[in-house]
């Protein structure tokens, strides 16, 4: 038979000090729930056969890995060793290869350390394969007790002597098994402990005992032993994951001047000469050319942005920006939109599933929405695009170099022509031809006296 290798992972705690409804592992790291960083860092290694073990509020587990992968039921939580017996069904498939177990809230894990740890496992005929990493302050973790022929045990701190405190080398949790060893080993697994739990730890001991080989590999990577039991552990783990961000960016010719409040995803992309300032929350898919400046206090969520493109507290979202634009400050860029090369836009804007031609400017206090606009076209202060009835949303067009006057409104669907003008304080609810003057003003009437008596009250005061 083929190796058919495989991966479970832990994902039903609940995390009480997290003080939340949530399971552990969705709590996020840098925008991203933790099971996500260990499911990418699977399917990165070419790992994709998965069980998911669900447990607390099982709901949310499933609604996030949705048909992805196979998931499986922890009724009740009774111990890691508990956990994976869940998933023996599953395993008793999969007999002929190995499968990895890992824990959903330790997302450092990665791909690097799952492939060549299971090259080890293989090439020395191990039964259990223990992934572990050496650390300047191994308090509180379990220790790696090593003898002539590998892996001799594990040792928790609690119960280790002076001397075995002193190993640096500790558990990280993550094991490589042969399936079928595993699958016997749990069948062996008592809860003879005062929390009546079974552990997963114990099956390494059932193995050796058995005469069969356990082994560790020492990940080069020291952060995939973290993980996080409370709030405080979950700050510590986005700051480990924002500043390695950080360090890989400023490696590839990305400028920051200050890290205050900037976060970056770890999917990101910038380029080179690219300046990013304080505040400034990039995320998902983003993509952000070569010399651009981004911030202070910006939010750019899975958009393209092009090169030489300045955004000031802008926040955008599942959108492109071409080159040269230059946006903000306090601009709203909503999805669908597509900001292109060399348009300005100015304070108080917001564009939404729209399309602004080259060089156009919208310079303040102006929503334009589902609407087409050319280039060279001019928005005065205070132009609305009114695309919504309380019904159905409808789309507008705007043609090049047309000049759109102060506190236009359009009412969609319009069509503006090329190089037309509205006059400020316009009502436009019919098409403009090309190069036509529209405006919509009622006569002027005045009212003598009426102010005066209307505010005596006030102007008494």
């Amino acid at each position: 038979m083929s190796e058919k290798n495989c991966a479970v992972i832990l994902a039903g705690g609940q995390g009480k000090r997290m003080k939340s409804e949530l399971p552990k592992p969705m709590f996020e790291v840098l925008g991203e729930p933790m099971l996500e960083w260990v499911v990418s860092a699977c399917e990165k290694a070419e790992l994709t056969d998965l069980c998911i073990v669900k447990g607390y509020n099982a709901e949310v587990i499933e609604d996030y890995i949705g048909d992805r992968y196979t998931t499986v039921l922890q009724p009740q939580r009774m111990g890691t060793g508990h956990a994976v017996m869940m998933a023996v069904d599953w395993l008793k498939e999969r007999l002929e290869g190995n499968v990895l177990i890992l824990c959903g809230d330790a997302p450092f894990i990665d791909s690097e350390t799952i492939t060549a740890s299971l090259e080890q496992h293989k090439k020395q005929g191990n039964a259990v394969t223990i992934i572990t990493a050496k650390v300047g302050d191994p308090t509180g973790y379990g220790r790696i007790l090593r003898g002539d022929n590998g892996v001799s045990g594990i040792v928790e701190e609690k119960d280790a002597t002076s001397e075995q405190k002193r190993i640096r080398e500790i558990n990280s949790g993550a094991y490589w098994f042969r399936t079928e060893s595993l699958i016997k080993a749990l069948g062996e697994i008592k809860p003879n402990n005062s929390q009546g739990e079974y552990y997963l730890t114990d099956s390494v001991y059932i193995l050796i005992n058995q005469g069969q080989r356990a082994d560790a590999y020492i990940s080069s990577n020291p952060d995939v032993v973290l993980g996080a039991n409370d709030r405080h552990g979950l700050l510590r783990l986005n700051d480990t994951a924002r500043y390695a961000v950080i360090d890989r960016l400023m490696d590839e010719g990305v400028e920051f001047l200050c890290t205050d409040g900037v976060s970056i995803g770890r999917n990101v992309k910038i380029g080179a000469g690219t300046k990013i300032l304080q505040g400034t929350i990039l995320r998902g898919n983003t993509v952000i050319g070569k010399g651009c400046v981004i911030g202070p206090n910006c939010v750019i969520e899975n958009c393209e942005v092009g090169e030489d493109v300045t955004l000031n507290s802008v926040q955008a979202y599942d959108s492109k920006i071409d080159d040269g634009a230059k946006i903000g400050p306090f601009v709203h860029i909503r999805p669908d939109s597509h900001i292109m090369a060399g348009v300005k836009i100015g304070d108080f804007v917001e564009v939404k599933n729209s399309v602004i031609g080259e060089r156009t400017s919208i310079s303040h206090l102006t929503y334009v929405g589902d609407t087409d606009v050319g280039s060279n076209v001019n928005f005065g202060c205070g132009v609305v695009t009114v695309n919504y009835n309380g019904d159905k949303k409808f789309r507008s067009t705007i043609g090049d170099n047309a000049f759109i006057g102060c506190n236009t409104n359009l009412i969609s669907p319009v069509k503006i022509g090329n190089s037309a003008y509205t006059a400020a304080g316009t009502t436009i609810t019919k098409d403009v031809p090309d190069g036509a003057l529209a405006i919509e003003r009622g006569e002027l009437h005045f009212k003598e006296g009426f102010g005066k008596e209307r505010l005596k009250n006030r102007n008494k005061k």
